[in-house]
């Protein structure tokens, strides 16, 4: 059984929550990476940013539908998913843009369960964690990878 301690790539690039947007897009491009565990200064994992948080700060602005009712407004939206949008849109650091909920897996998970994981969740990337430690991460390319070796 290849397990993701197998597979996974130990050497990770990693941001902190401060790290600004200029950075983290050169960081993207020089070391040719889609995403990026973002760690507290303890080293806890905190968050997870990827290319597409990135580009998100670019996209248009999505306005709630709200319906007017005598002197009521009534959003049909989240009032909440409105807030976030402007917040990352205005955003200038990782802190901004990051996931903050984060889908982890453990080393001796089999590859198996790290590709469900990754489809059920529509993530190009798992941060491999043990006793709230990064020790590394597993993207899709790795589990291809193995479907050569």
């Amino acid at each position: 059984m290849t397990t993701v301690a197998d597979i996974m790539t130990r050497d990770v690039v990693t941001v902190t929550p401060q790290t600004s947007i200029r950075e983290l897009a050169d960081l993207f491009v020089s070391k040719r990476i889609g995403s990026v565990p973002v760690l507290d200064a303890e080293g806890a994992l905190v968050g997870i940013v990827t290319e597409s948080d990135l580009i998100e700060l670019g996209k248009s602005l999505h306005l709630p539908t709200v319906i007017s009712l005598f002197d009521w407004v009534i959003y049909l939206e989240s009032e909440k998913v409105l807030e976030r949008e402007l917040k990352k849109m205005g955003g200038k650091t990782v802190a901004d843009i990051c996931q903050h909920e984060v889908i982890t897996i453990a080393p001796g998970a089999d590859i198996s369960e790290a590709a469900d994981l990754m489809s059920s969740h529509h993530v190009n990337a798992l941060p491999v964690v043990e006793h709230n430690r990064l020790l590394g991460i597993v993207a899709r390319i790795d589990i291809i990878r193995t479907l050569l070796g």
